[in-house]
């Protein structure tokens, strides 16, 4: 794992739940603490000098971290040498993220060591201090802050050393300790090392993932420490496509969390089901109530009352980073993050007389949850589970203008949730729905000219269901149909160019039974058709999602190949005033695989010919072992995804 990487996730994890009252945009200047232990700088392994990477050579990377009253002090130091003048641009600055809300930071030494002589930068170092919102444009605001520093004088050949010490008192679930340690990276480190210093009567959880290192256990009186160290490690091949739960990088997990319920202990708090509602809004459910015995609609209505009527704002600083704010205020104030919509959405329900709570789980890695050992740290996003006569939905609150009743809602694909319900609370597994028939489906028809002289027609009608219907809903009020039009109208350009639109594109939308249908007819000139012989190698091309495929490079791969959420398309073509009969392949060349399964099928009568494709994935990973089946699977795929007719000779040609 790379070294930012690697430091910002630890920073994360024992960040994100944190006190407010000890707001600190400053970087300080201090001595370490008595606690800190120093290790001499080791020596590069020089069997991985041709894997160092921009010019720097990693050679400590060390966490120390101990409880003290209310919160948790750690201490992280790194050195690395520059090793060529590449590397003074990476190495020559060193920036680093905090959240202010949440962490006092001091620098506790930064020096240059040069020839062996060591020189103080710290005394002269100036911190520039500013906030980057990345993800602004898409609301979500978090208040942290990066720290800059540009360090005087390097040159190739110095060693840079730094550490710092990062005082955070979390308010909740102070004593839920949670740490993760990456044991390689994915280039070269001379030595990683992790301290946890922790009261020896509570006991610590230690998961290992895939490393046998063991921790040296010292006893001083009421702590305990643990020290793990991992020296000169093998760096590991970065890999993409992988599964959240298949973590390729040697890890040590360690909780002091005994179970998921501590955890939901922790939040309940702040998730009190039974807060009063404005009049507003309860009335409003109180009309939902009126018109709908089933709780099933009820459940639907108050789904979308809180989806389409609450914009979504993420202000996740201080407080906002973990406590939702209460039903009223976000009423009041029209918009929410996930943990304010989904507070809403649940109280909704419950007045509604349908049963449900918030659910914690992770956008990204939720996958993983089922794995983890119990930590409050785990999470990033946050659901609601509503159960109705023994029947489990998960509802995602963010969601925007999303379609079906409670017979075909389409879950949240995020892998694991942890409801927040008192007295019994446990890891739960969001099921994925099997799909039984395509989410798009895409006719073209081609209505060739009858006389010579004139116009192709082309009308393309696209059917969207469940989850992709839910997308192309947003995308047609997230942006204008006229754009859609355009990218459709050069999407076809490419295969057939000089195609013009006949008509502006038109939609139709059942939002109860999930489906979106589009419309669009173009015209393809006589001179276009002519030209380059287009009619005499027309192609005809299937668009199902081949090239969502991952194509991964399955040299030394270890990990399977992640195929993402279920997908199953259908493209057909329609070919008419056909001067002969045409036929498709003489041998099918369907691909069925454990994983991926693609079809062709085709007919004709004397004037019109027909081919329909299908590609459906079945499981939702490969293993390492079937990734060079799986890439020619494909490669085959692809080659049968286009096939091109002469239309123009009164013989059928094909090739």
């Amino acid at each position: 794992m790379s070294t930012a990487i690697t430091r910002l996730f630890v920073l994360i994890a024992l960040a994100v739940f944190s006190s407010p009252a000890m707001a600190d945009a400053e970087i300080h200047k201090g001595s370490p603490g008595a606690w800190i232990d120093r290790v001499e700088i080791p020596k590069p392994d020089p069997r991985f000098d041709s894997q160092i990477r921009n010019g720097v050579s990693n050679l400590v990377s060390e966490y120390q971290i101990r409880q003290q009253p209310g919160g948790i002090e750690a201490f992280d130091r790194y050195a690395y040498r520059i090793v060529d003048r590449t590397g003074l641009e990476r190495g020559a600055a060193i920036n680093f993220e905090f959240d202010p809300a949440t962490s006092q930071v001091t620098m506790n030494w930064l020096n240059i060591i040069r020839d062996g002589v060591v020189i103080d930068r710290l005394p002269t170092a100036t911190f520039d201090v500013f906030r980057r919102e990345k993800d602004a444009e898409k609301g979500l605001f978090d208040g942290w802050l990066t720290a800059y520093v540009n360090v005087d004088d390097v040159r190739v050949g110095d060693i840079i050393d730094y550490g710092k010490t990062t005082i955070r008192t979390p308010i909740v679930g102070a004593d839920l300790f949670f740490h993760s340690i990456s044991m390689a990276w994915d280039e070269p480190v001379a030595l990683i090392r992790e301290k946890v210093i922790w009261p020896a009567s509570q006991p610590l959880n230690i998961r290992q993932v895939r490393t046998d290192i063991q921790p040296v256990i010292k006893t001083d009186g009421a702590s305990k420490s643990y020290i793990w160290q991992s020296i000169a490690p093998a760096p590991v091949k970065s890999e993409e496509n992988l599964p959240a739960d298949f973590l390729a990088y040697p890890a040590i997990q360690i909780s002091s969390t005994a179970s998921w319920q501590d955890v939901v202990d922790a939040m309940l708090p702040y998730y009190r089901l039974d807060q009063e509602l404005p009049a507003g809004f309860a009335s409003k459910l109180d009309d939902i109530a009126a018109r709908y015995a089933s709780p099933e609609d009820r459940m639907i209505e108050a789904m979308r009352l809180v989806q389409d009527s609450i914009r979504y704002v993420s202000l996740s600083m201080g407080r906002g980073s973990y406590i939702p704010r209460s039903p009223a205020t976000v009423i009041a104030s029209g918009f929410g993050d996930c943990k304010d919509k989904a507070l809403l959405l649940a109280s909704s329900l419950r007045r509604l007389g349908v049963e449900a709570e918030p659910a914690l789980t992770d956008l990204d890695d939720g996958l993983a949850l089922g794995d983890m050992l119990p930590t409050i740290r785990a999470f990033d996003h946050v659901i609601v589970r509503a159960v109705i006569k023994s029947q489990t939905y998960w509802i995602d609150a963010t969601n925007y203008l999303q379609g079906g009743r409670a017979e075909n809602l389409i879950p949240p694909d995020y892998g694991f949730a942890l409801p927040v319900v008192a007295g019994s609370a446990q890891m739960e597994r969001i099921e994925r729905k099997e799909l039984f028939q395509p989410t798009t489906f895409v006719s073209e028809a081609f209505d060739f000219p009858k006389a010579k002289g004139g116009a192709l027609k082309l009308t393309v009608s696209t059917t969207y269901r469940d989850g992709d219907a839910d997308s192309m809903r947003y995308r047609l009020v997230s942006q204008s149909t006229s754009k859609l039009a355009d990218d459709y109208l050069q999407y076809y350009n490419r295969q057939y160019p000089g195609m013009t639109s006949l008509a502006p594109m038109s939609t139709s939308d059942d939002r109860d039974h999930n489906v979106v249908t589009t419309q669009e007819t173009y015209e393809l000139p006589a001179e276009a058709l002519d030209a380059d012989d287009l009619a005499k190698n027309f192609p005809l091309k299937a668009d199902v999602g081949i090239g969502n495929l991952p194509q991964p490079d399955m040299v030394g791969r270890i990990g399977p190949v992640w195929l993402g959420n279920q997908m199953f398309k259908r493209h057909q073509c329609i070919v008419r005033n056909l001067k002969a009969k045409f036929a498709g392949p003489e041998k099918s060349d369907d691909v069925i695989t454990p994983y991926v399964a693609f079809k062709a099928r085709w007919s004709s009568t004397p004037t019109e010919f027909q081919v329909d494709w299908f590609l459906k994935t079945i499981g939702d990973r490969v293993p390492a072992k079937d990734i060079g089946s799986y890439l020619r699977s494909r490669n085959r795929m692809s080659n049968n995804a286009a096939w091109n007719y002469n239309f123009a000779y009164v013989e059928a040609e094909a090739n």
